[in-house]
This record gives structure tokens, sequence and C-alpha cells, in this order.
């Protein structure tokens, strides 16, 4: 069994910052690309940021230079350094990570969410 558990969100006035982590426990045996989404109301889920276990990064051209993704492979856990925050980035935040389990079998594994709501 495999958990991805998200802490951090919260609301913050437009400006602010928020620190998002996310911690995967369970039968894993390895971890390549670990990531976040957002889902905004009558919105689809978007990708935010991804990291690959050689730590190269992509971002959503909405959030280059604000955000910033990092992890912590001993710990298994992605972090997600939010600055600048803006209105229009209120949504739920999601972990995702590709993990290869103790068993073989590989699979996406999808955190609960935490919602992170900016204020104007």
């Amino acid at each position: 069994q495999v958990q991805l558990v998200e802490s951090g969100g919260g609301s913050v006035q437009a400006g602010g910052s928020l620190r998002l982590s996310c911690v995967a426990s369970g039968s894993i045996s390895y971890i390549n690309i670990m990531g976040w989404y957002r889902q905004a109301p009558g919105k689809q889920r978007e990708l935010v940021a991804i990291i690959t276990s050689g730590g190269s990064t992509n971002y959503a051209d909405s959030v280059k230079g604000r955000f910033t993704i990092s992890r912590d492979g001993a710990k298994n856990t992605v972090f997600l350094q939010m600055n600048s925050l803006k209105p229009e980035d209120t949504a739920v935040y999601y972990c995702n990570a590709h993990i290869q389990r103790v068993d073989g079998m590989r699979s996406d594994y999808w955190g609960l969410g935490t919602q992170v709501t900016v204020a104007s």
C-alpha cells in the first residue's frame, strides 16, 4: 500500500507565500517523477510543476518565476514553494508520484489534496 499525504495549504493575501509538502509512504522501492497539480472550481485539473528523480523540473507557464518545486529523495518528500501568490492560484493542490513498489508494480498515486485560497 502506498499513500501520499499533503500539508501546508491555507489562506493568504495576494502577494503572500505558502509552502506545500507531500510525503509518500508505504511499500516503496523507487519514486521517479513527483509533482503538483491543481484544480480550481469548474476547471480541469492542471499541471503545476514536476520534478524527476534526477532533479530536472518543469513548470506551468502561469507559475514560472513564482513557484519552486524541490524534493528530498531520502524522505520521499516533495515541496512546492509558492511566492507572489495571485487570486487565480486559488485551487485544490494535489500531489502526484510515479512509484515503483517493492513488489515491482509501477503506478501513479495521488494525494487527497490541500486547499490553497488567495484573497485579493
